[in-house]
């Protein structure tokens, strides 16, 4: 007798989503009673998807560490890490400005934010983002231990290439060293499988909350505004990467994005590119068929300085500031607008709305209210779930571009549609 085919860790992932939605949205219906409020929102469906996300976030440093050095130490030429560097830089740099300028472009044409009436009139509490100088001090750590106790990712990239630079440079005693970390890699992986047969599970109590605690007036008051980023994340994601793909890469975009669905359901669910990036490294090593060379250094970078979706937030969100306050920017105004967000994405952390902290920012380099945030904080988790899953696929896309002009994608495996399934079956049968 056959034995019955068990759903791919996808479906059952899109599953939960689905469930986790009619469950919040049934108990935002009947008004959250105390009950469900005490025993289920933020009880039993809290204490899972916090969880879940802790387990993905303890992968995280692990990961973006061991498959650095795997990856740096496997360039024997530092001039080809260089290179591999500048492309990956220069493509999210590119994909960031082209964000947000058509959020901005955008903004211009549609006008969310004339004859708004907001919601909210509370002001918000926004930290101040660092500065950029600061952020290119800090990226060389004083302290690596330190760095990987509190997750600062860019100084662990710095560290963990220059000590794959290092262990390539010394001969047979970085031969030894090397193994170790091939060795210590595949275990980390193995780690990663064994958190994703959770992962339906977190999927459903996140969206579950979500769904519980969401405001339809507070979406109903600024929905021109919610509408314009949602359609201009998914012109980014459908048109501006796949023609990238096309064009530069000489790729299948429609392969890509099949491929990425799963990956783009995590980003959703955890609103953390870093929280994702387990995620995103597998797919684009085991679907995509990036050598491990490319992508252990280009996704770790893409999770810390590639934010087009935030970009497109930050974007629309100015313009609509800006003409809520019936304030007129310059030409000069919006350049500057461009630049800060392209420059402040370098130093951007990818955790759940941290978007706001740049965009704090922003407002105040061209003379806006930051009180003005207000306005769009009761809708902003679900903006930032979405521009989360539009973060990481140009990740992935920008890697699949650097590794196909660097001859280490594998077209087979990048044209084959079922090619690393084994990774969902090994996640389901451990």
């Amino acid at each position: 007798m056959s034995e019955k085919k068990k759903l791919s860790l996808t479906t059952r992932i899109l599953i939960a989503m689905v469930l986790g939605a009619i469950a919040g949205w049934i108990l935002n219906l009947v008004g959250n009673p105390d009950w469900a409020r005490i025993w289920l929102v933020e009880g039993l469906f809290r204490v899972v998807g916090q969880v879940f996300i802790s387990l993905l976030q303890m992968l995280v440093v692990p990961l973006v560490f061991v498959s650095l050095v795997c990856g740096a130490s496997a360039l024997s030429d530092p001039k080809v890490l260089g290179r591999v560097g500048g492309k990956t830089i220069g493509l999210y740099m590119i994909t960031t400005g082209i964000a947000v300028t058509l959020a901005l472009f955008s903004a211009l044409i549609v006008k969310p934010g004339e004859g708004v009436n907001a919601v909210q009139d509370a002001a918000p509490s926004i930290a101040e983002a660092t500065p950029f100088t600061q952020v290119l001090i800090d990226m060389v750590p004083r302290n690596p231990v330190f760095a990987m106790a509190e997750g600062q990712m860019l100084p662990i990239i710095v560290f963990s290439v220059l000590l794959g630079i290092a262990i390539t440079l010394s001969g047979a005693r970085g031969e030894r060293i090397g193994s170790w970390f091939q060795d210590m890699n595949a275990i980390v992986m193995r780690l990663v499988t064994l958190v994703m047969r959770f992962a339906p599970y977190g999927v459903f109590a996140l969206i579950a909350v979500l769904a519980a605690t969401s405001e339809l007036a507070d979406f109903l008051a600024v929905g021109k505004y919610v509408l314009l980023v949602f359609v201009v994340l998914f012109i980014h994601a459908l048109v501006v990467y796949p023609a990238l793909l096309a064009l530069v890469g000489r790729l299948n975009p429609l392969i890509f994005l099949y491929k990425m669905r799963a990956a783009m359901m995590f980003a959703f669910s955890t609103a953390s590119s870093n929280a994702t990036l387990p995620v995103t490294l597998e797919t684009v090593r085991k679907r995509l068929g990036v050598s491990n060379k490319i992508a252990s250094f280009t996704v770790p970078l893409g999770a810390t300085i590639n934010m087009d979706g935030t970009a497109i937030m930050q974007g629309i969100a100015t313009g609509f500031i800006a003409q809520y306050y019936g304030i007129e920017l310059g030409a000069g105004q919006y350049l500057a607008v461009i630049m800060m967000v392209i420059l402040a994405s370098v130093g951007t952390a990818g955790v759940p709305s941290v978007g706001l902290v740049v965009l704090a920012g922003v407002l105040s380099q061209v003379g806006l209210p930051a009180e003005g945030i207000a306005m769009i904080l009761g809708i902003d988790r679900l903006l930032d779930m979405t521009r989360t899953a539009v973060n990481i696929t140009g990740d992935a896309a920008v890697t699949t571009i650097v590794a196909r002009s660097e001859g280490e994608l594998d077209l087979e495996t990048f044209n084959d549609r079922d090619a690393g399934t084994d990774f969902e079956a090994e996640a389901l049968e451990t």
